[in-house]
């Protein structure tokens, strides 16, 4: 069986970053993705793919891409997918998840959380992957108020709604399955966004709260010193606790404890070594938008006849979170401090904020049309039109056995496949890189397109040239394979194992 990590919710704010940093430590990494009105699985993945490599400034390699969906058995994986899974897939990280907060008419969060983890623990056990890492959550913890402790789960707690009662069970799920090897849990704390870039492409939580600023605070007059006065008054102290950890600093650390040997097995919980408070976030859109005007009122109760017309647009938008007025709990991280304690959490502070909001007013707070994927070249429609099957009575008769090859290309179209080489001819090519110790050539889109450019036999001969000279402890990093340097020499021969 070859090395991949199978990753669901591909799409989602986690996926993507997930994607980004597995392939950028060297993982083979397969995606299940759902098509959308617009555009097929593939697309989608290659939108994400380019939208990293427009940011990094550099060429990467792509995931195997599996069309299928959680809601459904086996992920609605087809018998091809199942049977490539079985071969190829050694772990199985599952970070898909709906964040909705109450059930509503699509069945909701129970579908996707509950549900969707049953049918992700029955393609593990029927297609033989033992090696299970679980995004939950850290609100598995509930409407508790002491130390939450990575070893609890359930303790007997209540719930503030239908998701973190979704989670709990399905962690519970997963942790009865007892045909698992191994299972490590990570259960990150509110997720926001990039710490670096301000970059999400969901709007909930902290973005919610800075969105309303964004929108209610412009609206008001400057006065004479240049201030615009928003009156509001808030149903806290605004010094309660709210643990929040940036994207990327979550899809980081959940890379290296996957990376980690030592720490698999074990629970985590993400969270923040300093909490957020809602006072902190308030000050921030304040000085960013130069306002004032916000009173904490504590507990007391605002009627809502008495809401002045600021408070009439922003108190209810913000209703879906009332059970979350109150402080945060305390979230132990020895686990965390003992296996990833060189990655400490990035504060969120004035200047994060800040990003987040200047972010969120250039996407227009997700309302920015998405680029979507530009592939010019098909390079595994290219690749497939140079195969020409033989039958192994041909290859008796012509003395050539078959030499397997691995071919990694990175950039726009890009993939992984497995040649098989015979004479002057590519006999068969399967989707993925296996793990026969086949060498391997890697190789961007732009220099395949030029080398495909010549006769088949030319093509052959060219990668029997780089097998032949090519080390087999030969490294090559994906940083020499930048924008600026695709040529057909950007081919360059390793070992696939």
């Amino acid at each position: 069986m070859s090395d991949y990590v199978l990753l669901t919710g591909s799409t989602g704010l986690l996926g993507r970053y997930l994607i980004r940093d597995l392939l950028l430590a060297g993982r083979r990494v397969a995606v299940l993705a759902r098509p959308s009105r617009k555009e097929t699985a593939e697309q989608r993945i290659e939108a994400i793919m380019q939208m990293w490599e427009s940011e990094l400034g550099r060429l990467l390699p792509r995931p195997i891409c599996l069309e299928g969906d959680i809601c459904s058995e086996r992920l609605g994986l087809d018998e091809r997918s199942l049977r490539w899974v079985a071969d190829y897939c050694s772990t199985m990280l599952h970070s898909a998840a709906s964040l909705t907060f109450h059930s509503d008419g699509t069945g909701e969060p129970y579908r996707s959380n509950v549900g969707g983890t049953k049918n992700m623990l029955g393609l593990c056990q029927a297609t033989g992957i033992r090696d299970l890492h679980y995004v939950s959550t850290a609100y598995v913890c509930g409407l508790r108020d002491d130390l939450c402790r990575e070893s609890e789960l359930d303790v007997g707690q209540g719930f503030r709604n239908d998701y973190e009662r979704t989670k709990l069970e399905a962690e519970t799920l997963v942790r009865q399955a007892d045909f698992l090897d191994q299972l490590t849990v990570y259960r990150p704390a509110v997720i926001s966004g990039d710490s670096k870039t301000g970059y999400t492409n969901t709007y909930h939580g902290l973005y919610l709260y800075l969105r309303l600023m964004a929108i209610l605070v412009p609206q008001q007059d400057l006065d004479e010193q240049g201030r615009r006065y928003t009156p509001i008054r808030l149903p806290m102290t605004g010094d309660e606790r709210r643990n929040v950890v940036p994207i990327d600093w979550v899809s980081e650390v959940i890379t290296h404890l996957l990376q980690t040997p030592q720490a698999h097995g074990k629970t985590f919980n993400l969270a923040p070594a300093k909490c957020l408070t809602p006072r902190e976030i308030i000050d921030a859109g304040y000085k960013y938008f130069n306002s004032t005007g916000v009173q904490y009122v504590g507990d007391e109760a605002i009627d809502p006849t008495t809401y002045n017309r600021f408070e009439a647009e922003f108190l209810p938008s913000i209703g879906m979170y009332d059970n979350y007025k109150a402080t945060d709990p305390t979230f132990d991280c020895s686990n965390l401090r003992k296996y990833a304690g060189h990655l400490p959490c990035p504060v969120i502070d004035e200047e994060i904020l800040h990003q987040y909001i200047r972010f969120g007013e250039e996407d227009r707070w997700g309302k920015r049309r998405q680029r979507a994927a530009v592939v010019e070249w098909d390079v595994a429609g290219e690749l497939q039109k140079l195969v020409s099957p033989t039958d192994p009575s041909e290859q008796l008769t012509n003395g050539h056995t078959p030499v397997a090859l691995g071919l990694e290309v990175a950039g726009p179209g890009g993939g992984t496949w497995t040649l098989r080489l015979s004479g002057d001819r590519i006999v068969s090519l399967d989707k993925g890189l296996s793990a026969n110790g086949a060498k391997l050539v890697r190789v961007t889109s732009v220099a395949l397109a030029e080398l495909l450019g010549r006769e088949t036999t030319d093509v052959v001969a060219h990668f029997r040239n780089h097998l032949k000279n090519g080390s087999s402890d030969t490294s090559l990093s994906w940083d020499d394979l930048d924008q600026g340097s695709t040529s057909p020499s950007d081919i360059h021969a390793t070992s696939a194992d």
